[in-house]
């Protein structure tokens, strides 16, 4: 039996809010008989059939609709934009056979989150008491995750784990500050999740799926530091995709990052669960910031809207004694 684990972030962009990363693990019961068992091509086809049924399955309003957060979700959309990517979520939790989360507090628990503890974190607390769902209903996730569970079980996988890590303001400038660039932190905490979750089962041979990080092809070295890996072995590092095997480990471990990486499920499903986190957040910072400054319209966080949102609300921010560097997220 072999891990997968998927990674992906949600929020790179913007300038308010946290950077969320999203991480999927799953195992794969490798086919003997398989002439290409044991290897990524192997896996990669399983969850590539996997990805096929499960699109065939929300065509049909029977599967809940995986795949690259930023198809999912889209404002421009008729409807409520977070109704599919919440439904998709809800339905990878209860596929782990996990108890509905009543709150995005207890979804905060589940994914081993916690609330900022900084000055700003008046902004975000009502996040914890968000009743859930907030789009979608209970009894759908459910039906859908009993599809999902059936479709996984042809393929012979299993998602067994969710999690997140996210990076508030202040956290991400004080890095900026101490000398690392953006890609530096994104790297870092996607890598440092992904050991995390890698360490659930370290006996066990595993593969970390990850999108490309920018415009980043070499990894190595971030890769060891994150690790502790005394040596991390190149396999490949082209313009679409990074490759990596880690030595000194207690079972094989291999990483690749891949242009468009989203188009692997575990990545998917990893990019769709930070994301529906990081929409809840901001659905609770607008909220907040609605009651301080009524009239305000609600901001995504993404550079344009971000300074208009910043304009409105600064006498606010002065009353409530808000420094800057604790809401706005530099580039």
């Amino acid at each position: 039996m072999t891990l997968v684990i998927g990674i992906d972030e949600a929020g790179y962009g913007p300038n308010l809010g946290p950077l969320v990363i999203g991480g999927s693990v799953w195992e794969v019961d490798e086919t003997p008989t398989s002439s290409r068992a044991h290897c990524d091509d192997d896996r990669g086809e399983r969850f590539a059939d996997l990805a096929t049924a499960i699109a065939a399955d929300w065509r049909d309003g029977r599967g809940p609709p995986w795949g690259d957060s930023k198809k999912v979700f889209s404002r421009k959309a008729g409807g409520s934009a977070l109704e599919p990517l919440e439904r998709g979520v809800l339905a990878a939790v209860l596929s782990m056979e996990a108890a509905l989360p009543a709150t995005a507090g207890f979804l905060l628990d589940v994914l081993g989150l916690s609330l900022p503890t900084d000055a700003s974190q008046a902004c975000w607390r009502g996040l914890a008491a968000v009743p859930l769902p907030q789009a979608t209903q209970a009894e759908t996730s459910q039906q859908q995750a009993d599809t999902v569970r059936r479709r996984c079980r042809q393929q012979q996988l299993r998602l067994v784990g969710l999690a997140c890590r996210w990076v508030w303001p202040a956290a991400f400038n004080a890095q900026l500050d101490a000398g690392l660039n953006k890609s530096d932190i994104l790297s870092q905490v996607s890598l440092g999740l992904a050991h995390d979750l890698r360490q659930r089962q370290p006996t066990r041979p595993a593969t970390i799926w990850c999108d490309r990080h920018g415009g980043r092809k070499r990894y190595a070295g971030v890769i060891s530091h994150c690790f502790a890996a005394a040596r991390v072995e190149p396999l490949s590092e082209t313009a679409t995709c990074s490759r990596y095997r880690l030595h000194d480990q207690q079972a094989t471990t291999t990483i690749r990052f891949t242009v468009g990486g989203e188009a692997d499920l575990p990545v998917a499903v990893a990019s769709m669960t930070a994301k529906y986190i990081r929409e809840l957040a901001m659905g609770a910072f607008n909220q907040f910031w609605a009651a301080q400054r009524p009239g305000v319209q609600p901001t995504a966080g993404y550079p344009v809207d971000a300074r208009r949102w910043w304009q409105e609300t600064a006498r606010q921010r002065q009353q409530l004694g808000i420094a800057d560097a604790a809401l706005w997220r530099r580039a």
